[in-house]
């Protein structure tokens, strides 16, 4: 009985090195893929069905993106996206001794995390999770660009209950598709982003309210700096 005990170590040992070594080269070759086809579905869109809010979606290349909606985005979630390599260090310790000392949590997460998360990984704020997302957002930095990762910002994330990506909201709050938005229009879908199902534009909830005409001041700001318009012309 200790001999075949002994063996069978060795054998599970053996599979599961197996099995991680399959799992690494498939995400690789997956990551690798996606710089150029976007992905079938994500967990965060399963869930929103498997909720019964359902998945409204319609993937549109970034020609098909008003520049406004790029420029929006960048104002509203990550200013200081074009200048770093997937995190915000500065933000991420602000956000980190906020956190300590209040109940209400801030977070400090890039586009490129945000990204990361939605693409590849689930919603939550587990050690686990967050070690994945760290990983897979240096992959994408590293293999992506800048501009795959904004137009893929742009196409998953969730824009309001089963509705995602900029074309999905576009048709959903106005009647128009993406590369149409107002410049009004896409501050309104911008405000909406750090919690869709709550921040919400039709009704006009608080938040999106007087996050919008923030969001035009920083817009106007940020519009001819050289690096942020590269990325969304």
């Amino acid at each position: 009985m200790a001999l075949k005990t002994k063996g069978i170590v060795p054998r599970t040992w053996r599979w599961i090195k197996r099995i991680f070594i399959f799992l690494f080269f498939f995400q690789l070759i997956y990551i690798l893929i996606l710089k150029w086809v976007n992905p079938p579905i994500t967990l965060t869109q399963l869930s929103s069905v498997f909720h019964g809010y359902g998945l409204k979606r319609d993937y549109v290349g970034m020609k098909n993106i008003s520049p406004y909606a790029k420029l929006a985005v960048i104002c509203s979630e990550d200013q200081l996206f074009p200048d770093h390599d997937g995190f915000d260090f500065k933000s991420i310790d602000k956000a980190m001794k906020h956190n300590q000392k209040s109940k209400s949590l801030h977070g400090a997460s890039t586009i490129s995390q945000q990204v990361a998360k939605n693409v590849f990984l689930w919603q939550g704020r587990s050690w686990i999770r967050k070690a994945m997302e760290v990983y897979f957002t240096f992959m994408i930095e590293w293999i992506w660009g800048k501009k795959r990762i904004l137009e893929m910002y742009l196409n998953v994330s969730e824009m309001g209950e089963g509705v995602f990506g900029i074309e999905a909201a576009s048709q959903h709050y106005f009647k128009v598709p993406a590369k149409n938005l107002t410049r009004q229009q896409a501050a309104m879908i911008a405000s909406c982003l750090p919690n869709p199902k709550t921040f919400t534009i039709k009704p006009l909830s608080k938040r999106v309210a007087t996050r919008y005409p923030w969001i035009l001041i920083q817009m106007v700001h940020l519009q001819d700096d050289d690096e942020i318009e590269n990325l969304i012309q």
